[in-house]
């Protein structure tokens, strides 16, 4: 089935492509599977096949540039997230994959294309040399969904994208031996992919470098123009080094990309968030071309074969490449066994099929298609079976990493990094920031912290702060609302049990009895004037210190809680859960009277913060009692402190002063 009306106009074509590569997106994150699922299936639906709304065919011009475009931005923003401190520390075995893992998988996918699909060796060795790569396309969104252990999560991100622009520069030479084969093409292969690959590094280590160096001074380039030029000059130099070598542009861009993620600059992760945009953009657009551009009966003529030949490749090669690639590691069985299940193929493998297909056709050779037809079905068959298991493997093998870990705070402002420093101690790798705003997130890394850059409330940036793995997550901007939406989103989505949500006193946009209602915590245990602490804290007259209970308070002393909202009755800590049926006063979700008279009486000169028990330490809400021995932090503000001594003292509490020396060398 065809459609003329599209026939005359390739840029609808690209148009309906990249909408419906949008939206196939947003609903694979709805029901919580990989988005190239529904990219491949939406492509063959779409396609001259079945609908007949999209045909590549009649748009080969525009999708070869889009796909040099594309695979240039995508393998950039591969290289943006390739931490060098975490490369060096796995760096053996990344350096094997992408060596001798590749040549494994090389003659192992060749062996199974002649053995199984019964093909020519010249069709086999170029079937061979595709599947070496696997794609940071496929294998970042699969690991952000199953949160394996760093060292796992690690090796894999890496030999994605190295694996890309070696596994492409060797597939690439590899055919322009076998569509001019002589005595001498082997070796000046060898020379062409080593070639490649140091012009590509080259370029890339310069390209970068003048990148950062361009962005460190302020002014420079004009604010909001960072981006742009990034993206400029990364497509500039992709096209550059092809246009000197062939192919080289891909290891430039990789390069390029890590260079430009380890070096700080003022837009580091600003850039990040666009560049992950524009990859989420593309890899919707160039899956559902690609996937159109496959006939049907191509992949049909490939029979039970085709089958067999991609599960050979996912249960022989593969793991024959991590043995290989692992020898002698130190990595264990379970991390051995957990490699060898992972390795999908991405938009790179489909897009030099595409090219493939073509080269071979315009030669008169035939095998094109079948080529083809059998990459997308590898695709299609390691998606589909590894992206849909990943998760349950890794939990049956122990690797996934451990919930509760620390917590997500959205708001870097002084209150926001004050509650940071009372909750984290002297460990701040305990406590994540989320925050857009440039001046906040520089000073909380500064502090020591982690800070994810961005739109808190956007999803991939939560993903980033890994807030599914965090024991609890707090909202403490001055922006009641924002706090509101952001505290809903971690509960909904991420399934976090302990979220505590801070309210702007005077404010009344968002009340106490709304957010106990959504089964989440007050912040501080009522609504308090946040910007007022946050001048405060800025201006150098407030502290934070430490006070231990030398007594048991009162009834109506200060209440500090450990909140679970599992249930719309937040739950007590086991250390201290009241008998079954016991509420403290205002703690039922939804209850109209005033939680905790004793928060409620603290006067303004005192911001509780957080409450060590035993080795953890929790935020202030409502609902348990500190017990005798128990360490608060308190922010103390310095016009009121004979007030604020007074008024803890007269409730029992004794200054730390070990704690209170510890905090300020910290601080210093």
């Amino acid at each position: 089935m065809s459609s003329p009306a599209h026939g005359t106009h390739p840029e609808l074509t690209v148009a309906i492509a990249l909408a419906v590569g949008v939206f196939m997106q947003m609903f694979a994150r709805h029901l919580r599977i990989p988005g190239i699922v529904l990219l491949l299936l939406a492509g063959v639906v779409l396609g001259p096949d079945v609908l007949g709304v999209i045909d590549p065919g009649n748009a080969q011009g525009v999708v070869h540039g889009l796909v040099s475009f594309a695979v240039a931005v995508i393998l950039f923003e591969g290289g943006l997230n390739m931490n060098l401190g975490r490369l060096r520390r796995e760096a053996r075995v990344i350096r094997l994959l992408v060596t001798t893992g590749a040549l494994v998988t090389g003659i192992g996918g060749t062996l199974v294309a002649k053995a199984i699909l019964g093909w020519g060796w010249q069709l086999s060795i170029l079937f061979g040399t595709l599947v070496i790569v696997t794609g940071p396309t496929v294998i970042t969104p699969l690991l952000r969904r199953i949160k394996v252990r760093h060292n796992v999560e690690t090796i894999l991100e890496a030999e994605g994208v190295f694996i890309d622009a070696v596994g492409a520069i060797i597939a690439v030479v590899t055919l322009q031996i076998a569509l001019q084969p002589s005595e001498t093409s082997f070796m000046d292969g060898l020379f062409g992919v080593l070639g490649r690959l140091a012009i590509g590094v080259g370029f890339g280590l310069v390209g970068g470098g003048i990148l950062a160096l361009l962005l460190r001074p302020r002014r420079l380039v004009p604010e909001g123009l960072e981006n742009i030029l990034v993206l400029g000059v990364v497509l500039f130099l992709f096209q550059a080094s092809h246009a000197l070598m062939p192919e080289s542009g891909i290891g430039t861009v990789t390069v390029a990309g890590v260079v430009m993620g380890n070096v700080r600059s003022r837009v580091s992760k600003d850039l990040l968030e666009f560049k992950e945009q524009l990859t989420i953009l593309f890899i919707g657009l160039l899956f559902v071309l690609l996937a159109a551009d496959v006939r049907i009966a191509d992949v049909q003529g490939l029979g039970v074969r085709g089958i067999f030949a991609v599960l050979g490749l996912m249960f022989l090669v593969r793991p024959a490449n991590i043995l290989a690639s692992t020898w002698r590691s130190n990595l264990g069985w379970r991390e051995k066994f957990f490699l060898s299940w992972l390795a999908p193929r991405g938009i790179v493998a489909a897009a030099v099929a595409s090219l493939f297909a073509q080269a071979l056709h315009d030669e008169g050779l035939e095998g094109g298609e079948q080529l083809r037809a059998m990459v997308f079905l590898v695709i299609a068959g390691t998606v589909l079976v590894q992206g849909l298991t990943g998760g349950l493997v890794a939990r049956i093998l122990g690797l996934k990493r451990p919930s509760g870990q620390g917590y997500a705070i959205l708001g870097g402002n002084d209150v926001g990094r004050a509650l940071g420093c009372a909750l984290a101690g002297e460990d701040r790798s305990q406590v994540v920031f989320l925050d857009a705003n440039v001046d906040a997130a520089k000073a909380a890394e500064e502090a020591g912290f982690k800070v994810v850059f961005g739109n808190a409330l956007e999803e991939s940036s939560m993903t980033r702060a890994q807030m599914d793995t965090r024991y609890a997550c707090i909202a403490a901007t001055t922006n009641e609302e924002i706090n509101m939406l952001f505290a809903r989103i971690a509960m909904e989505e991420f399934r976090l049990q302990r979220v505590f949500v801070g309210l702007q006193k005077g404010h009344g946009s968002v009340t106490e009895e709304m957010v106990r209602e959504m089964g989440a915590n007050v912040l501080f245990g009522r609504e308090r004037d946040l910007e007022l602490w946050d001048v405060r804290f800025r201006r150098g007259t407030a502290t934070i210190e430490e006070w231990r209970l030398g007594k048991a308070p009162k009834k109506d002393d200060i209440d500090l809680e450990e909140a679970h909202t599992e249930t719309s009755e937040p739950k007590l800590p086991a250390d201290s859960k009241a008998p079954h049926g016991d509420k403290a006063p205002g703690n039922g979700a939804g209850e109209s009277e005033t939680p905790s008279s004793g928060l409620a009486a603290y006067p303004d000169s005192l911001l509780p913060l957080a409450l060590k028990r035993g080795s953890r330490r929790i935020p202030v809400a409502v609902g348990v009692d500190p017990k005798r021995g128990e360490t608060a932090t308190f922010a103390v503000w310095e016009d009121m402190r004979a007030e604020a001594e007074a008024f803890l003292k007269g409730r029992g509490w004794e200054p730390a002063a070990e704690e209170n020396e510890a905090s300020r060398r910290a601080d210093a």
